[in-house]
């Protein structure tokens, strides 16, 4: 795993800054799962009368501790809770033997921490058919306990790297009724990134009071246009979650229609989303596509989609090779409505592409210039109504196939 010592050029200059968050603990610790000499271990607790919220992989092969989160999510308690999660296994494909795993984790958590085991919240990521060496975990509860802290955010956010380069960290206060809420969050996530829910591990807290209904429909809201809206190689993991977690501890009483809110949530999350996208496993570029007057925003979010899948796009991408041709092969194929004569496409503000044929101000000298930079917008106009939808992705390298040939070994 020496690719996790190289930092993605993408990368930010430094974790942020983030305030305690009242009511929720951190801890972390080398755990040994898989990795040797590094944390792989987070646990986060929880105060009584925290509510929780968590929208959860699609995919038909989910992990044990995914499924074990479906059961919970949604259940109302006074009591506190944990989350407690491991790097370096995925504990998915593992049967009836990843099922005792998990809920041995859970239990013991559970016991440590005085807790019911429908209070506990679990997640692993990592390497996916292999057994969960539980034993592993369970022997470093009592200093994970031991360690909480209300400032361990940064070194828990460390611990659930696995291919990540950098540990992802976002935050912010908003006011509301002239009192301060905070919102702070972590996320891993480098590979295997595709929108089929949220796409990675991601863990959000708030000290605002919120009702559970209304915390998960925002964050199921928020999250079709922020980790719903992101992809790295467009394959869905086994474990992806993403839980949302409110203390009540700033006494600030928060609801769905609470906008000051609803948009500090989002700026997190859309941070975090983005904080993916940029570690994407060898990634060079962090690429915006925006598609707009398609027939409506779900055919707009398949024509981005296409675009930002496409081997031949993400390729191009990385040589900086401004091939528009291969924009015009993925809108095709999406599958969603488009007229050839009316697309139009720009590189950045350069218009490329118009009225079916290449634009007549187009010079390709100008396409090569602009796709060399680091950061790149592709717009796209269907011209066929006001549908319209943002994702985000990367380019496709070298580094890629080398990483993810190695990632066993």
């Amino acid at each position: 795993m020496a690719n996790i010592l190289n930092k993605s050029p993408l990368a930010p200059d430094h974790f942020p800054n983030i305030r305690a968050i009242d009511g929720v603990r951190f801890s972390s610790v080398a755990a040994g799962v898989k990795y040797k000499g590094r944390s792989d271990v987070m646990l986060a607790h929880l105060s009584p009368g925290s509510t929780i919220a968590g929208v959860l992989t699609t995919s038909a092969t989910r992990s044990a501790s995914v499924l074990n989160c479906q059961e919970k999510l949604g259940q109302l308690s006074d009591e506190g809770a944990a989350i407690i999660v491991n790097s370096g296994n995925a504990n998915a494909f593992t049967g009836k033997i990843g099922t005792e795993a998990m809920h041995a984790v859970v239990d013991a958590v559970s016991e440590k921490l005085s807790l019911s085991p429908d209070r506990v919240f679990s997640a692993s990521t990592g390497v996916i058919g292999e057994m969960l060496p539980a034993d592993r975990i369970i022997v470093k509860l009592d200093d994970l306990v031991r360690d909480l802290s209300d400032y361990g955010i940064k070194e828990a956010a460390r611990a659930i790297m696995t291919t990540d380069t950098y540990a992802k960290g976002a935050f912010t206060e908003v006011q509301i009724d002239t009192k301060t809420v905070k919102i702070a969050g972590i996320a891993k996530g480098s590979g295997m990134i595709a929108p089929d829910m949220a796409t990675m591990l991601v863990f959000l807290f708030t000290d605002a009071k919120v009702p559970q209904q209304d915390l998960q429909f925002l964050l199921s809201e928020i999250n079709q246009s922020t980790f719903n809206a992101i992809s790295v190689d467009s394959d869905t993991s086994t474990s992806d979650t993403v839980l949302l977690a409110a203390t009540g501890m700033s006494g600030v009483s928060v609801t769905e229609e609470t906008e000051e809110f609803k948009a500090g949530l989002h700026s997190v999350m859309r941070d975090l989303s983005h904080l993916v996208v940029r570690d994407g496993e060898g990634a060079s570029k962090f690429v915006e596509i925006e598609v707009c007057r398609a027939q409506n925003d779900r055919d707009a979010k398949i024509h981005a989609f296409a675009i930002a899948n496409s081997p031949l796009v993400k390729t191009a991408l990385a040589g900086s090779d401004p091939n528009w041709g291969r924009i015009v092969m993925a809108i095709g194929k999406s599958g969603a409505l488009a007229d050839r004569d009316r697309i139009k496409i720009w590189f950045g503000d350069i218009l490329v592409a118009t009225d079916g044929f290449v634009a007549p101000s187009y010079m390709e000298n100008n396409g090569a210039i602009y796709m060399q930079q680091s950061e790149l917008k592709i717009t796209v106009d269907i011209g066929l109504g006001q549908g319209r939808f943002t994702a985000w992705t990367c380019d496709l390298t070298h580094q890629y196939v080398s990483i993810n040939a190695d990632y066993r070994s």
